[in-house]
């Protein structure tokens, strides 16, 4: 049985987050910053294939140590640092993103080039090459090895119900076979902004559920756990591989009302809860509990005792 939705606190939220509509705006990106971004005037093929392949690794950057770094004098963590890298090979060779290359590269190739300054590679290079490698092949197999092509196969729908969408067309790729769709979201995301992408049914938008925004619903308590699920998550026991999708679908379907009832369409609000749950709602000391400001304290249920409620245990995954 589906986990239920807390809607009392779901409209709470919504409530605080329409007097902080202002905030939200604020931390709205167009992801044109050529330090993690193609330019502007960059051909509209070599854009999509970069946000294709790089969403595609875009999932848990480090387990054992940080993956961070400075980069030209510049420090970055995490996806940024991802990104980052992602860039100077796009700068270096726009070509490095073709199916072509994608579909031949090697493990020790990935491996030379995302690492941090200091030396450490990605965390698991070798299913990151396997997530590309299977990419770059059935984009050339499908789809001619265009992006361009891949999005008007789609019909630029997310969801249809009779023919070919987003939704289903994503399933091709190891990459994008989440249940819960993150990498899916992020690409609509990403391609939304820089205009490379106008959907046909915006009402089908949902965030991108990652850990961050997972961590954030269950300290924001929208989502009701069972008795087992609250034990582990309290215990910071790992959680199955069918738990882990049953939660962050609540999780999505609690942001959907959530986005609904506050009027911020879910991709905006995706970037507001992302910033959010890496600046101040952190997995580990958030600034309630370092007298922080936090913009949802009043109606948080864990506000001042956060770090209780860390995020469920879930790490082997290529899905976030």
């Amino acid at each position: 049985m589906p986990l239920k939705l807390s809607f009392s606190n779901i409209s709470a939220v919504a409530s605080a987050i329409r007097k902080s509509y202002g905030q939200v705006v604020s931390v709205v990106e167009n992801f044109t910053d050529p330090q993690y971004y193609p330019p502007e005037n960059s051909s509209v093929e070599d854009v999509l294939r970069y946000f294709f392949f790089m969403v595609a690794i875009d999932h848990r950057t480090s387990r054992f140590r940080p993956f961070e770094g400075y980069v030209r004098g510049k420090f970055h963590h995490g996806a940024d640092l991802l990104y980052r890298l992602g860039m100077l090979k796009y700068e270096e060779d726009p070509s490095f993103f073709s199916p072509e290359r994608m579909a031949n590269l090697s493990t020790r190739e990935v491996v030379e080039w995302l690492r941090t300054p200091g030396g450490d590679a990605i965390w698991d290079p070798d299913v990151r090459t396997e997530l590309l490698r299977d990419a770059g092949i059935k984009l050339i197999k499908y789809f001619g090895g265009s992006v361009l092509n891949f999005i008007k196969a789609s019909g630029s729908y997310i969801r249809h119900p009779t023919s070919r969408c987003l939704g289903i067309l994503f399933k091709v790729f190891k990459a994008y076979s989440d249940p819960v769709e993150k990498k899916m979201f992020l690409f609509i995301k990403f391609t939304l902004r820089r205009s490379l992408l106008a959907v046909k049914d915006i009402q089908n938008l949902e965030v991108p559920v990652d850990n961050h925004l997972t961590r954030i619903a269950l300290r924001l308590k929208l989502v009701e756990l069972d008795e087992e699920m609250s034990s582990k998550i309290v215990s910071r026991a790992e959680v199955s591989d069918r738990e882990d999708v049953e939660l962050r679908m609540a999780v999505r379907r609690a942001y959907s009302h959530l986005s609904r009832l506050s009027g911020v369409r879910q991709d905006y609000l995706d970037d507001y809860l992302w910033i959010l749950g890496r600046k101040i709602c952190t997995r580990e000391n958030p600034a309630c509990e370092r007298s922080g400001f936090c913009p949802l304290s009043s109606v948080c249920a864990s506000c001042g005792n956060a770090s209780k409620i860390v995020e469920h245990n879930y790490v082997n995954t290529y899905y976030y």
